[in-house]
């Protein structure tokens, strides 16, 4: 594909990959250090609230100033804090993995309209697949950085996680050299810098639903199955390895969710692949630890994840004048609403209940998703280069 030899888009992409190593080592390293449900829970929801909230005002700024140090700077930001949060003990080192969330947040809104741009201009308008192939590097990043903080942790010590900042400079750097440019992004009429609203308010409520009930069953597994793996007896090793296969699985669905997207209606992929994923996640909730994790935890992340990308797409139509500011809100949107179903319900129910009874309750939220993803029906026509099937495919 010509867009993963795009030299900007790469960069980006490698750049989201290493965010979200950062992001997706999170859980293990909280696991390790001893942290209960409860705890994880309320620094989970810190951590991304942190992120989440911030991220419609970078991409505000973004869409004004340009994108090249609210990006670059964001990797090169998180690789400083965490760099604290592995070496200073105690409460300083959640503060300083706090503070790095803040590099998150100011990378995310940009990146994912960098993502779209190029799909934009290097594909035909099939802005979803792009956008997709920008989230799947993020998500192989939660894939992998799981499993290397995991054996890092297992076989060297928690000292030796430096190596993860330590690889993110020079991408952070290469970034910055991408888009030494600096272009603010576009706006949909010369001149008028205006925002305006393109969609209805009830397609706005139906898709912060769907939002919501996605990003709550995705949080749910990926911060809450190390600890019960754990608990089991397994190593840090293995729990790594389970919450990679977790993300890698959503990766994967990432790509098959961007591409079936530009292909057919974005409703119907989407209320498909929620209603997919009740089958793995209700059998998880019934084999305790099995080899077939093996197998249900990457089709329970691949089934969850191949919504996301329709979902960021959706959300820069809706807001004129300001793609990166609609980006922020809704990634933010997403990631916070999740953090808030983990801290408020479900981390207290995995304490109380166990995990089994969360992947019950999970099952419910990917099975009431469904349905109402159905009703994502687009009022407003497609921005950009789309593509003629793409038109007609959102009338459907």
């Amino acid at each position: 594909m010509p867009l993963l030899f795009d030299s900007l888009f790469s960069s980006v992409a490698f750049s989201h990959l290493m965010v979200d190593v950062f992001n997706s080592s999170r859980p293990v390293l909280l696991t390790y250090l001893g942290f209960t449900e409860t705890q994880i829970g309320l620094i989970t929801a810190i951590y991304i609230w942190a992120s989440a909230l911030t991220q419609p005002f970078f991409g505000w700024i973004s869409d004004r100033m340009g994108p090249r140090w609210l990006a670059a700077g964001g990797v090169l930001w998180m690789a400083i804090f965490y760099s604290g949060a592995v070496f200073v003990p105690g409460a300083g080192g959640v503060i300083c993995l706090i503070i790095a969330a803040l590099g998150s947040s100011s990378f995310h809104p940009v990146g994912a309209v960098q993502a779209a741009l190029r799909g934009r201009t290097h594909m035909a308008g099939r802005e979803t697949t792009s956008t997709s192939l920008f989230f799947t590097a993020g998500q192989m990043g939660h894939f992998v950085g799981p499993i290397l903080t995991g054996l890092i942790l297992a076989r060297l010590g928690l000292p030796a996680l430096i190596i993860l900042p330590v690889v993110s400079i020079p991408i952070g750097l290469a970034l910055a050299y991408q888009l030494r440019a600096n272009h603010p992004h576009p706006q949909p009429v010369e001149g008028d810098h205006r925002i305006r609203l393109q969609a209805s308010i009830g397609f706005v409520a139906v898709l912060a639903v769907v939002a919501t009930l996605q990003s709550w069953s995705q949080s749910n597994i990926i911060n809450l199955m190390p600890k019960y793996l754990k608990d089991l007896g397994l190593s840090a090793a293995t729990y790594g390895n389970m919450a990679g296969l977790f993300m890698g699985g959503s990766a994967l669905g990432n790509v098959i969710g961007g591409y079936f997207g530009d292909q057919y209606t974005k409703r119907k992929v989407a209320a498909t692949a929620l209603l997919f994923a009740a089958f793995p996640i209700y059998i998880m909730s019934q084999i305790g630890w099995s080899p077939w994790l093996y197998l249900l935890v990457p089709l329970a992340g691949a089934s969850t994840g191949a919504v996301h990308s329709i979902m960021v797409v959706l959300a820069q139509r809706m807001i004129s004048g300001g793609m990166a500011l609609a980006s922020g809100l809704i990634l933010g949107f997403i990631f916070s609403s999740g953090a808030l179903g983990l801290l408020l319900i479900t981390g207290p129910m995995a304490e109380n209940y166990g995990f089994p009874t969360v992947l019950v309750m999970t099952t419910g939220l990917v099975l009431l998703a469904s349905p109402i993803a159905w009703m994502l029906k687009e009022k407003i026509p497609e921005v950009g280069h789309a593509s003629r099937r793409s038109r007609g495919s959102e009338a459907a």
